[in-house]
């Protein structure tokens, strides 16, 4: 689990004037105060990946919660821009698997991507592939580098054991480590093309473990286990076994949210 740049943008949107959503899921009045000058009109196409970006940071963020209904003309108004570089923007978060349409009697009705059993299984699958390959790459790097490699990623692990250990544990420090030892091999094994497809997929991981962190905080421990056995397979230079051991980290881990979800019910089913 990481802590990516678009996070902390999420939480400057919501301090620089979007307002919150109701109860219900739909987006409340109108623009107002500083709102409609989060974007101050920059070309098109960076108008469409502002609002992209600020829409996909406030999903992530579960500011806009799973089943909320999404309205292009409420969107466009609270983002200060035309419905146009809107609509691009809603177009590539339906792509990417943020934001689901349905065909309704008159019209096609946008939301927010419920979190499911199915979703949650086929993300971690995905996820769970990537890394393995990044982490077999990591493996067959020459000893020099694998060795500091694995000596920062021991380090990230020992102070998440060392989180675990307390008796005020923080969700948010525990998740922001969690996401830095996965990314660490990541970049370290992971080419240009699986880093595109990792960080396409992971943000919508990260709904997930966001929602339920507090439910699988207890549980962290076992995460540190296999942590482990990934840093001492790359050490190894195995690159088979330091496959096997994030396909076990994530097979883990989809097991334990399964029994979560199961236990408190999946989000945002209409």
């Amino acid at each position: 689990m990481e802590n990516p740049a678009g996070v902390k943008r999420g939480a400057q949107i919501m301090r620089e004037g979007l307002r919150p959503f109701d109860e219900a899921g739909e987006m409340e009045g109108k623009t107002k105060g500083r709102a409609a000058s989060v974007i101050e009109k920059p070309a098109r196409g960076d108008r469409v990946t502002a609002a992209y970006e600020q829409l996909r940071d406030l999903i992530i963020w579960g500011k806009l919660a799973p089943g909320t209904r999404i309205i292009e003309t409420d969107v466009a108004a609270r983002l200060g821009v035309s419905r146009t570089p809107v609509r691009s923007a809603l177009q590539r978060l339906v792509q990417e698997g943020y934001i689901v349409a349905l065909d309704g009697a008159a019209q096609i009705r946008l939301m927010v991507a419920p979190l499911t059993q199915d979703d949650a299984r086929e993300l971690f699958a995905i996820l769970s592939e990537l890394e393995a390959l990044a982490a077999s790459w990591a493996a067959a790097l020459p000893l020099a580098e694998r060795r500091k490699l694995v000596s920062e990623l021991r380090s990230l692990n020992g102070e998440l054991a060392r989180l675990t250990r307390g008796s005020d544990l923080d969700s948010n420090d525990i998740f922001d480590l969690d996401q830095a030892f996965h990314r660490c091999f990541l970049e370290a094994g992971g080419g240009p093309r699986l880093r595109a497809l990792h960080e396409a997929v992971k943000p919508q991981s990260a709904r997930y473990i966001r929602l339920y962190v507090s439910v699988l905080i207890d549980q962290i421990h076992k995460s540190v286990v296999d942590h482990e056995a990934i840093a001492a397979a790359i050490e190894a230079g195995d690159a088979q076994e330091a496959k096997q051991a994030v396909l076990r980290n994530w097979r883990n881990a989809g097991e334990r949210l399964s029994h979560v979800i199961a236990r408190f019910g999946e989000r945002g089913i209409w």
